[in-house]
């Protein structure tokens, strides 16, 4: 018996797309609306101050994907000059249960994330949405942003905010280069990048002891808020003000609030899962004016949809290595 490993040099010599991540995710979507998938909430552990170690597995039936995903998130890496989040993830055999591959996560976790946001805002922004705004201009800011553009086909500005101003350069620079039509810029407060916008995307460290920079009140009328850093950007107020709050994985959500950390101030009501939208169960944006608020944790379901794309591929191309079990 055999695996493959994959590095994360190899995996990204594969050369796969923000359409091609949309579309397999989408798809983990709706197989989870439709009961096709099998994933528990992710167990963590916290070594350190605001650093997690999450264990994500999940079975997804329809493209038989299954297995676990190992990742970490520490906050006081970027200071080391290190990543912020990194992990492998296992693909077993669905059928006997050996590990198939073993990859590094990085690119799938940040591919799957941007495509959750691009998923978020199919089923849920305004189909004639032209401006978007990011917080903190990491590397999900960048895979958010391709998945917009994929998604969004009206979009023309970019308003973004960092609390290292480098880093909205940095951000600006490359985003600039891929995508030379849109107009990007650079804001001076988490207020002016908000305002007027029609999909905003948050995307800062997740804390433990957060001060929220955006409130009730700043996301426009018939905007869409999509939260990929929990509850750290956005204050409860924010939250309940909006007509519908929907997440990623409600059972995760819930799984997480009642550890008592995160997630004090969401609404008491959630109106939808992703999975649901995406099978078609339950509309999404049913108006112009609506305020709709996303709240993508990160599921391992994304993951492994992504991860038998990247497996798939890499077979064909003959990539990785081939180890020994």
């Amino acid at each position: 018996m055999e695996l493959i490993y994959l590095s994360r040099k190899d995996v990204e010599g594969l050369s796969i797309g923000m359409h091609e991540a949309l579309t397999v995710v989408d798809q983990g979507f709706r197989l989870k609306g439709l009961g096709q998938t099998e994933m528990p909430p992710k167990p963590g552990i916290h070594p350190r101050n605001n650093a997690f170690i999450h264990a994500m597995p999940a079975y997804v039936k329809g493209v038989e994907a299954a297995g676990l995903k190992w990742v970490s998130g520490y906050p006081t890496n970027i200071e080391k000059g290190l990543p912020y989040i990194t992990g492998l993830l296992v693909l077993n055999d669905p059928e006997t249960g050996i590990p198939m591959a073993v990859m590094d996560s990085s690119w799938i976790t940040a591919m799957r994330t941007g495509a959750s946001v691009g998923i978020s805002a199919k089923y849920l922004a305004k189909q004639a949405s032209c401006v978007a705004a990011i917080l903190g201009c990491g590397v999900q800011a960048r895979t958010s942003l391709r998945a917009l553009v994929e998604i969004l086909p009206d979009l023309s500005q970019v308003r973004c905010y960092d609390l290292y101003p480098e880093a909205s350069r940095r951000f600006i620079d490359e985003m600039s280069l891929a995508f030379p039509k849109l107009h990007l810029t650079a804001c001076s407060s988490p207020a002016e990048m908000i305002r007027g916008a029609d999909v905003v995307v948050t995307a800062i460290p997740i804390l433990a002891e957060p001060k929220p920079p955006l409130d009730a009140g700043m996301l426009k009328e018939g905007g869409l808020a999509v939260a990929l850093d929990y509850d750290s950007a956005w204050t409860g107020s924010a939250m309940e003000e909006c007509d519908k709050f929907v997440s990623d994985d409600i059972g995760q959500l819930l799984s997480t609030q009642k550890e008592g950390v995160f997630f004090s101030g969401i609404p008491g009501e959630i109106y939808a899962d992703l999975g649901e939208l995406a099978a078609g169960l339950k509309p999404g944006r049913q108006n112009e004016t609506e305020k709709i608020f996303s709240m993508n944790m990160g599921i391992a379901i994304d993951d492994m949809v992504t991860a038998r794309l990247v497996y798939e591929r890499a077979l064909a191309r003959e990539a990785g290595t081939r180890l020994p079990l």
